[in-house]
């Protein structure tokens, strides 16, 4: 089995190891100790494994490890600490947007990307965002409103005059 020695970063933290050519991001990743990252359908269909490469959310379990080579992978890890969470994180608590957590880090991530490129989101524009995570406990309406509120309580950048 042919295999490919890889070096990148995982929340800022260099990481580095010798992989299969054909394993996935998500494969590599949880190899590698970062079981923060869900392994549900190994399809695409269920988000629970969005992480950030090169800060774009992706599906790890459709990305070749290798296409991590050299780039910064941002898992749910890197996006607060336990002593200062990200706002999307507390209201995700705080709304009761977590039942049994399984697509919590990845639900979050897809939220976290939604509001870097649309920071005041209508309710549908977050449903549309978050299409892409499957959640088998909580019927949605949670994980929308903590991401409205979160929209809310977030600095807006100032708007560009022409």
């Amino acid at each position: 089995m042919k295999r490919i020695s890889l070096r990148f970063k995982v929340n800022g933290e260099e990481v580095q190891g010798e992989f299969p050519t054909h394993f996935t991001l998500l494969r590599a990743l949880r190899d590698l100790g970062f079981t923060e990252v869900k392994n549900g359908c190994e399809k695409g269909d269920c988000g629970c494994c969005t992480v950030f490469l090169g800060g774009r959310p992706v599906n790890a379990c459709l990305v070749l490890a290798a296409q991590a080579n050299g780039r910064e992978v941002t898992t749910i890890r890197g996006l607060g600490a336990p002593n200062r969470p990200h706002p999307l994180q507390e209201n995700f608590i705080k709304y009761g947007a977590i039942q049994c957590g399984f697509c919590t880090p990845g639900m979050i991530l897809s939220a976290k990307a939604l509001l870097d490129k649309n920071p005041s989101p209508t309710r549908q524009e977050i449903r549309e965002g978050i299409a892409g995570n499957l959640c088998r406990c909580t019927g949605y309406e949670n994980i929308v409103e903590a991401i409205e509120a979160t929209a809310k309580e977030l600095p807006k950048a100032p708007k560009k005059r022409k």
